[in-house]
């Protein structure tokens, strides 16, 4: 395939792709789901640290949670009623330079032994106590790592539109309480981590009412000469 076909398909999927709030019946195929995990899992991080979860709800796994996160989460109704799968997208907390995660990521990456080890670790902590300072705020700490699974994220997102799935990214609920719901139903350790996004999948039941409308690309776009 030339480039200016790839360009096309990948264009393509960009315009194809909008917010599906109800879908059909129809079930997404396993085969089809773990691509588009795999586009989540090959996704880049900050220092390579993959502080992230994906996990995956089919409809069965959907109604046994629908009753509860419908009550504390506005912006999935009708996703919850009508997705073939949800991905909640997970992040962990307290990943200062000196935890166990950030060791274990330069391990894997053959950089876990002596002064190599030493000077990366000394990197994050300039990075975290000066550049970003966050090394003593779990909040900021956790925002951090929220904001990368977002590239898992839209990488989920544009995969399964080439293949001609629909989503929805859901912001919309009450992080606390969703939390709750998924500590309580064993599906993540509170302590160590929590929801950072939402995102359903399946297949839209009409196209969207109104035309995409996006602001002009010479505001969104600047080309310094």
């Amino acid at each position: 395939m030339s480039k200016e076909a790839i360009k096309k398909q990948v264009l393509d999927a960009f315009d194809h792709r909008v917010a599906v709030r109800v879908y059909n019946d129809q079930e997404i195929s396993r085969e089809d789901m773990e691509f588009i995990l795999e586009t989540a899992w090959l996704s880049p991080s900050s220092i390579g640290l993959e502080a992230w979860r994906f996990v995956v709800l089919n409809r069965k796994q959907i109604e046994r949670l629908r009753d509860d996160l419908k009550a504390v989460a506005w912006g999935a109704q009708s996703q919850l009623d009508t997705a073939s799968h949800f991905v909640l997208l997970l992040a962990e907390k307290n990943v200062r330079y000196d935890s166990d995660s950030v060791k274990d990521s330069l391990v894997r990456r053959g950089l876990g032994e002596g002064d190599a080890l030493n000077s990366r670790l000394a990197t994050y902590e300039s990075f975290q106590k000066n550049d970003m300072k966050t090394a003593d705020n779990l909040r900021a700490l956790f925002d951090w790592t929220a904001k990368q699974t977002y590239i898992a994220l839209g990488n989920m997102m544009t995969s399964a539109s080439m293949i001609g799935i629909d989503s929805c990214p859901i912001e919309g609920f009450n992080y606390d309480k969703v939390n709750a719901i998924l500590a309580k139903a064993g599906i993540i350790n509170s302590d160590k981590e929590g929801i950072a996004s939402m995102v359903s999948f399946g297949y839209r039941l009409r196209d969207p009412k109104h035309p995409r409308s996006r602001k002009p690309k010479n505001e969104v776009i600047t080309w310094l000469e």
